[in-house]
């Protein structure tokens, strides 16, 4: 069963965020996740505002962990923590 990558992120530094986002779509490409939506119009309707939202598909709730955990991803994140406030769910598809 596939799954989603939903990220909603408020970036605080556009440089070190530019480090996050190439490495991240590197990881997310490694294991085999789409974007869906990446950045682009929104309308907020409930809940704190992001100005920045993604969305990614992978083949399973697995493989998207797998690209969380994985080394590209977790030295994207060094970047993210220090140039965005964000939030990060993977959901199981139905």
């Amino acid at each position: 069963m596939s799954a989603l990558w939903i990220s909603h992120v408020t970036v605080t530094d556009d440089v070190e965020y530019a480090k996050y986002a190439k490495l991240a779509t590197q990881a997310i490409a490694e294991h085999g996740g789409v974007f869906l939506a990446r950045g682009g119009a929104y309308v907020q309707k409930e809940g704190m505002e992001r100005p920045r939202n993604v969305v990614a598909r992978f083949d399973s709730l697995e493989i998207a962990e797998k690209c969380y955990n994985s080394a590209t991803y977790q030295q994207a994140l060094v970047h993210a923590r220090v140039a965005s406030e964000r939030e990060l769910v993977i959901v199981e598809e139905i």
